[in-house]
């Protein structure tokens, strides 16, 4: 039977074995790799698993180490999931599409993102919101962060919150949970949010036209990526029931 995993540190809390046993039923079995060492963790996905997921703090070491990467992972610098192929290891960075189906299923149309936090998953959020055909903005609290990925990325990198929101009609927030909210996002009236973090959002109570849970985001991220693990399409019924 294929095995599945997530290695990151620290998983503990993750929700992906059990979105897992509801997407296939059980069918497949997915376990959860918690270490400080990558490389021990990386060598374990060699000898007894078909697939992995990867989470923080580990996706640019597995960006490093697969054979191929797609055209996603290789924009976003990371890898969020890597799997066994007869030509080698790929590596995909599905959080791209968690994006793009986030906003998209939601149906409100938008053309000018800005995204809050330039790190892996601030990145991820600029790659889906260029998919989106939107054009970018891009704020950092270090400013020459976003600067540097705004250059990469044919974006404007912006050092006031205050003046580029007025412009903005999808915000993308990936600043982690433990992060204080900008004091210029307390009211985000007529603008669609995406919000990275799902355990501690911190945005889902400002006002805003509709808010996105990073459970949606962990879904379309979940789907695409579980469909390549598998080679079957997961029910998606069933996942959006354990969300």
């Amino acid at each position: 039977m294929k095995r599945f995993a997530l290695i990151g540190h620290p998983v503990a809390q993750s929700l992906s074995p059990r979105l897992f046993a509801a997407a296939y039923g059980g069918k497949y079995s997915y376990e959860l790799l918690d270490g400080e060492d990558f490389g021990l963790l990386w060598q374990r996905f060699l000898d007894e698993f078909d697939g992995i997921n990867v989470t923080a703090p580990y996706k640019l070491d597995a960006f490093a180490k697969v054979d191929f990467v797609s055209e996603e992972a290789s924009l976003c610098g990371a890898v969020n999931l890597a799997v066994k192929t007869p030509e080698g290891i790929k590596g995909y960075n599905t959080d791209v599409d968690g994006v793009v189906s986030s906003v998209q299923e939601c149906g409100v149309p938008v053309k000018k993102a800005l995204v809050v936090g330039c790190g892996g998953a601030g990145r991820a959020a600029a790659v889906g919101a260029l998919r989106l055909g939107c054009t970018l903005r891009l704020w950092n609290r270090s400013y020459g962060k976003a600067q540097a990925l705004a250059e990469e990325f044919g974006a404007v990198a912006v050092d006031s919150l205050e003046a580029a929101l007025p412009g903005a009609d999808l915000l993308i927030y990936t600043l982690p949970g433990s992060a204080d909210v900008p004091p210029a996002l307390s009211d985000l009236s007529g603008k669609l949010v995406l919000e990275a973090e799902y355990k501690t959002p911190r945005l889902a109570s400002v006002p805003s036209l509709r808010y996105l849970s990073g459970k949606r985001w962990l879904l379309g991220q979940a789907v695409s990526g579980y469909a390549l693990f598998t080679g079957e399409e997961p029910l998606v019924s069933e996942m959006e029931k354990f969300l």
